[in-house]
Order: structure tokens, then sequence, then C-alpha cells
């Protein structure tokens, strides 16, 4: 498990969905590293719970393809290949456009005003080299644009992508410094003029930005147990 990372201590209800919150959380944020090897006991003594729930949780993280079982005890982050980034690159770039789309015909006053904070609290993390705040300032923009949009199966589905590419992101964001944030200014200006072509555009240029520092990083990391 990721060195000096704590997750939240949990109460006892409900514990199977709220531990894989916690978990899933975990994973969109880039808490965990990619080839990062979990255990159930860390896991359960950082959250406070038996090992039950946490293995429950995990079991459900493998079927989303968030984790993967190496062996009956062995789960790993897994490394992402080319190929399958290439694959949900394309699938973000077209649903997260969408929302783009979506957002900028029903974003109210309000929201834009909610879509400002994040871009300036993202550009203050990266300026002070908070790079975990701004990686979640990141995803958190990203978010509110289904959540802004209405769009609650949507908002779901873009879930489960991030739970598969959150590790990598986070591993890549660092490296590719403010390039990872410079076109959320123009979707802000294309949904505050309304103008849901020019919002998808952005989102599309945004999501292909990133691509450059997202190969590199996948290029330096292999999977262990990988031939050579």
């Amino acid at each position: 498990m990721t060195e000096g990372f704590a997750l939240q201590m949990v109460e006892h209800d409900n514990l199977g969905e709220i531990v894989y919150g916690q978990l899933s959380d975990a994973l969109i944020k880039g808490r965990f590293a990619p080839d990062a090897r979990l255990t159930i006991r860390d896991l359960a003594q950082s959250l406070g719970t038996s090992v039950t729930p946490v293995r429950d949780a995990i079991l459900r993280l493998i079927q989303d393809e968030a984790l993967v079982q190496k062996s009956a005890r062995e789960v790993r982050v897994p490394v992402m290949t080319l190929e399958r980034y290439l694959e949900i690159r394309q699938i973000r770039m077209k649903l997260e456009g969408l929302a783009a789309r979506e957002t900028a015909l029903k974003a109210e006053a309000r929201d834009i005003e909610r879509l400002r904070e994040l871009v300036t609290r993202n550009e203050q993390a990266i300026a002070a080299a908070d790079w975990p705040a701004a990686l979640e300032l990141n995803q958190t923009f990203h978010f509110a644009l289904a959540e802004i949009a209405g769009m609650t199966v949507l908002r779901g589905i873009l879930n489960r992508l991030w739970l598969q590419m959150g590790p990598m992101i986070a591993a890549s964001y660092q490296h590719g410094g403010r390039a990872m944030i410079d076109y959320h200014h123009m979707i802000l200006l294309a949904i505050e003029a309304r103008d849901a072509d020019r919002a998808e555009r952005a989102i599309v240029d945004d999501i292909r930005g990133a691509s450059s520092a997202i190969i590199e990083q996948l290029a330096a990391l292999k999977p262990t147990g990988s031939a050579g």
C-alpha cells in the first residue's frame, strides 16, 4: 500500500458500501500508485474495520477492473497498457464531451461560479506545487460537469472509467504541470457563453492534451512479474 497514506476511519453502519466508497475515492484520486500491492489486513487496519467488508470491497473493485488479483494473497493496482489507455481516452472524450455540452446548455450562475472556483483553486495548488490538492481539484472539475448537466447515469459510467484511470493520471499529473489544466479555462469560457460546441471541443482538447504526459509515464512503468 502507498506509504504515508491513511484511510479515514469509518463507522460500523453500512460498512460494505462505506469501505467500497473509501477505496474507490482513493483510487480515483490516485492515492494508490500503479502496481501498488494492497493487503486486506493493512486496509482493514487503516479503516478500523474487520477484514470482511474490505475483502468484499476489493472483490467489487476487481469486477470494476480497478484492481487485479495476482494470486490468492496478492492484489495490485493494475498498470495500464497503452492500448487500454487509448481506448478509455476515446470513450472519455465522447462521454465527457457530452457532459460539457449539456453543462453549457444547463449551467446556472451558481454552477459557473463553482467551476470558476475549482479552476482558481487548482491554479493556486499548482503554483504552490501542492500536487495532491491539484489532482483532486482536477478530478472534481471533471465530475462537476456531469453533475451540473444532471446526467446521473453518465456520472456512474465516468466513475468506473476514473477508477481505472485515477492512478495513472495521478502518476502523470506533476509531470504534465500546467498542461493538465490549461483547457479548463477554455471550458469555463465556453460554458459561460453557452456555446455547447466549443465546450465539447475544449474538453476533448483537455483530455487529448494530457495524453503525452500519461503516455510517457506508461512507457516508464512495468507491472510486477512482467518479462524483462
